[in-house]
């Protein structure tokens, strides 16, 4: 049997390493459906991990626990499933929290659940909910200065000097990053990772579904509901189609005389000979 504080060291490791690709999150997510006989230990770690890392992991911790929760519905383990439907506020909390500090992750937060919630994972209801709390934190960018962190620094004067602090006495810090500006390291690599998301939504959307029933009842649920326009518009296309079916059988008819009557000279004239 394995060391419960060795497993839940690696896979604290893991999440803290977890980048944009499907890999990192799927391999993640193995890891704990394979000791799911500690699955308390391992979701109490997903916790700590999201309130104690950047906003950048933040949100691919939020992608992972979308893989995890579908690899155990589908291993019909839902424990996790059970546990994080519990605790999807606190989660939502710690991803995108009140103080403006992770309004960039309110779109991944409204992804995530919304794929859940396709999945039937999370109740619907749950999602409206929590899209209430999700308006009041989608702020703009600017009241978080995401894309300026060196104008921050600018607009909030010089930095103190090294007299006016004690250097042994405590650090102020703040829970979930409050008020901490992101890096330009931190805005590249979400740059990137924004990116290759993007990129690979969109080699997604070209991908054929197994069962063609799907797309068909795809098609059916984007047409809208037929209204009188659109019956005056068939019946007009009817009668265009009518119109020039039979335009073409005149001319076919109309052709095929002609091919007809120096045939039939050409066979009088041999029989004229013969």
């Amino acid at each position: 049997m394995a060391d419960p504080f060795e497993v839940r060291m690696r896979f604290s490791s893991q999440l803290e390493h977890l980048n944009a690709s499907t890999t990192s999150s799927q391999k993640a997510a193995q890891y704990a459906l394979k000791y799911k006989d500690m699955d308390e230990d391992l979701h109490s770690c997903i916790l700590e991990q999201l309130e104690k890392t950047n906003m950048n992991t933040r949100a691919n911790i939020m992608y992972f626990i979308e893989h995890l929760l579908e690899m155990a519905s589908k291993e019909r383990h839902n424990d996790y499933v059970r546990m994080m439907q519990r605790d999807i506020i606190r989660v939502v909390d710690a991803v995108c929290p009140e103080n403006g500090s992770g309004a960039a992750n309110v779109k991944v937060v409204r992804k995530v659940l919304q794929g859940l919630s396709n999945k039937l994972i999370i109740l619907e209801q749950t999602v409206v909910e929590i899209e209430g709390c999700l308006k009041e934190r989608d702020t703009s960018a600017n009241d978080f200065s995401l894309s300026s962190p060196l104008n921050s620094n600018e607009q909030s004067g010089p930095p103190a000097s090294a007299t006016d602090q004690d250097p042994g006495g405590p650090q102020p810090t703040q829970r979930n990053g409050a008020g901490v500006k992101p890096t330009r390291r931190q805005i590249e690599q979400r740059i990137e990772e924004d990116r290759e998301r993007h990129k690979r939504m969109r080699e997604s959307m070209w991908v054929v579904p197994s069962n063609p029933t799907d797309q068909a009842v795809k098609f059916f649920a984007e047409t809208s509901d037929l209204g009188a326009d659109d019956s005056i518009l068939g019946n007009e296309e009817i009668s265009e189609f009518r119109i020039l079916v039979k335009d073409a059988t005149c001319r076919h008819k109309s052709g095929s005389r002609r091919e007809e009557r120096p045939r039939s000279r050409a066979i009088n004239g041999v029989a004229g000979h013969i």
